[in-house]
């Protein structure tokens, strides 16, 4: 049950993150045709760097757990048996102290803005804590992703994230396929 809770965080994040695309290109079109005939959406260029936050770090766990991430294996691809769990668990675990700080103060930044009664400075007085969820909570889930992965592997299962290589081209473009949806 925990596992399935888990697994629709993530894919909620990240529908989350192709949402907030989608108004992102709403708010571009809407700002670059306006302008020509004299519409302008109010404070528009900060709304969409709103999004764009939104968007890249709600969609950081989805991606992290689909293994889709851009990751660097260098070192860990050329390891076997024990020495690679080992690193692997060593990687897992800086990677979730990282996340963590970050988490940790992003949350801690959102909450301040929203004690303070923090306002965007621009056009549109937004109360910035609520831009700040998309950053905030998309770190948190993104730590969430790293703790269920470190368990994971802690407990002696396969790194969700590594996908065996294409044994042939057919699969490469199946994966590239499957990644951009």
């Amino acid at each position: 049950m925990l596992r399935s809770a888990l697994d629709w965080l993530y894919l909620v994040a990240g529908w989350l993150a192709g949402l907030f695309l989608i108004v992102i290109f709403l708010l571009m079109m809407g700002l670059s045709v306006g302008r020509p005939v004299g519409f302008n959406i109010p404070a528009g260029d900060d709304f969409v760097s709103w999004c764009m936050a939104a968007m890249a770090f709600l969609g950081l766990a989805h991606t992290f757990k689909s293994g889709d991430m851009i990751r660097v294996g260098l070192l860990i691809d050329r390891l076997r048996g024990r020495t690679r769990w080992y690193v692997e668990i060593l990687a897992l675990g800086i990677g979730l102290a990282f996340i963590g700080f970050f988490a940790w103060h992003a949350v801690q930044l959102t909450y301040d803005s929203w004690i303070l009664n923090d306002v965007a400075g621009g056009v549109v007085p937004v109360p910035l804590w609520i831009p700040q969820l998309g950053y905030s909570g998309g770190l948190v889930i993104l730590f969430i992703a790293f703790l269920d992965e470190f368990v994971h592997v802690l407990l002696g299962g396969k790194p969700t994230y590594e996908r065996p290589p294409p044994q042939n081209a057919d699969e490469v473009i199946q994966r590239a396929l499957e990644s951009a949806v």
